[in-house]
């Protein structure tokens, strides 16, 4: 395989064709249907399909057949499959997977970028799924051509591109149900959903959490009344909402209190964990947009980390349980709060977990430390969302090691590393097991302040085509 001409061939694609297509993705509010209810109706998410599925046919890969399939009351995905080059069989193959749905707006965004609003700066695409996840499709096939305009051999390649991933895949399963007899003997998993810790070198995705959700809500009146009259009689709703919280979690440390929700952390994760450590340093905290801060021996912390040392940091991003409390009701805006004691409070829970604590066991838990006993025996409710269990890699066959140590040096110039993801991708512990023999190459393009799910989101686009050259020197190594 000639590297200057398959870097060559990634450039000129990603210039002349996938960044264009992926202005366009980014204009089209192709929202999750956990932030839009109207999904069907709306229409976004079957657009933005189509036009992956009208780019894709407009390929020229030889013999790649394509359809989007679309079970009644689920979301559509899009299915594609290649045959194997050169006498390479088709029974052994490479499973790509990727999604095309997107998180909603968020606000913060910058005067003049927007969720919808793609603008490129810097050699950054901004806008909302460009890097979480739309480019997976248009990398994924473009691996292929470059493999096939070098000659080179290469297995059978087939990908299931989804559009309910930021919902937690609810309809990936009878999807996985009907279409994996048609995978074959998968090999190798290329997950293009993940992340990078920094834009140097390639980085491979060991672990994701799990994630556990739902919705809390206090209640102790059918109706607002004046506080001056009841508060010392009537307790807070927000007071009663805070003890429950406390039970989760240290409000000092933010340790999670609940044993269900913790796990052991393997050997070969610390050993991994001290390594990343090394190599990123401080950037595991710093790379974050704290609102004051000073750094250097002796400074005050106004915006204090939970850690500054490198491993700590990282293993509790990827294997120790965290809460966030992402959205509230109840409140009035601040401008038209009045002295009112407020009849109710509900807060929108987000709970992280390890990557091999079971997602449905843990969110019993939680229901049942909320709910049990309330305070002042108010009215408590906890709605779950969902319970997705995290995903722990299979120890990595020697010729996967190989090939993408290799990738990382001919591409980068710098050596693999290895780490896990605070976030979840619950098709990979779905894929991991319905296919227990394959091998997972994980990995993405979102590195320090590309800021997935939050504003001012971004795909690098140079890290982006150095890693669409690395997958098709890994795919290429699959025999």
């Amino acid at each position: 395989m000639n590297l200057a001409d398959l870097n060559a061939f990634v450039e000129q694609k990603w210039d002349h064709d996938l960044v264009p297509r992926l202005i366009e993705y980014v204009r089209v509010p192709a929202k999750s249907p956990a932030f839009d209810a109207s999904w069907a109706a709306h229409g976004h998410l079957r657009s933005v399909i189509k036009a992956a599925e009208a780019w894709c046919r407009e390929q020229s890969i030889k013999g790649m057949a394509i359809e989007i399939i679309a079970l009644e009351g689920k979301t559509p995905c899009l299915l594609f499959d290649v045959p194997a080059t050169h006498g390479l069989g088709n029974d052994r193959t490479v499973l790509f997977y990727g999604h095309l749905d997107k998180q909603p707006e968020m606000t913060g965004w910058r005067d003049d970028l927007g969720p919808w609003h793609p603008v490129i700066e810097d050699d950054k695409l901004y806008g909302r799924g460009s890097a979480d996840d739309g480019y997976a499709i248009y990398a994924a096939l473009t691996t292929i051509a470059a493999l096939d305009a070098q000659g080179v051999a290469r297995p059978r390649c087939v990908g299931i591109i989804e559009t309910c991933e930021e919902s937690g895949s609810p309809d990936l399963p009878a999807y996985l149900t009907l279409l994996a007899p048609r995978f074959g003997d998968v090999q190798l998993v290329v997950g293009l959903d993940s992340g990078c810790r920094n834009y140097d070198q390639l980085w491979v995705t060991t672990s994701l959490r799990g994630l556990i959700g739902g919705t809390l809500t206090v209640e102790v009146l059918s109706e607002g009344v004046h506080s001056g009259h009841a508060s010392g009689i009537v307790p807070s709703s927000f007071r009663v909402a805070r003890q429950l919280l406390n039970r989760l979690d240290d409000a000092a440390t933010g340790k999670v209190l609940l044993p269900e929700l913790h796990a052991e952390i393997p050997a070969e994760r610390l050993q991994q964990a001290h390594t990343a450590g090394e190599i990123l340093g401080d950037q595991v905290w710093k790379e974050f947009p704290w609102v004051s801060c000073t750094h250097g021996v002796g400074g005050h912390l106004h915006a204090m980390p939970v850690t500054t040392d490198p491993v700590e940091g990282i293993l509790n991003r990827t294997w120790r349980p965290a809460l966030a409390v992402t959205g509230a009701a109840g409140f009035p805006s601040v401008d038209s709060a009045g002295n009112v004691l407020r009849p109710k409070t509900t807060f929108k829970l987000s709970m992280r977990i390890p990557p091999t604590v079971d997602g449905e066991k843990a969110s019993w838990a939680m229901r049942k430390a909320l709910t049990e006993n309330p305070p002042y025996n108010a009215k408590v409710t906890f709605e779950a969302d969902w319970g997705a269990t995290g995903w722990n890699a299979p120890a990595t066959a020697s010729w996967l090691q190989n090939a993408l140590a290799e990738a990382s040096m001919q591409t980068y110039g710098r050596e693999v590393a290895w780490i896990g993801e605070g976030g979840t991708i619950p098709f990979m512990n779905m894929l991991g097991e319905r296919f227990p023999l394959a091998q997972f190459f994980i990995t993405g393009v979102l590195g320090p302040h590309s800021n997935a799910h939050g504003p001012n989101e971004f795909l690098h686009i140079p890290y982006a085509k150095k890693l669409t050259a690395a997958v098709a020197s890994v795919v290429a190594a699959v025999r």
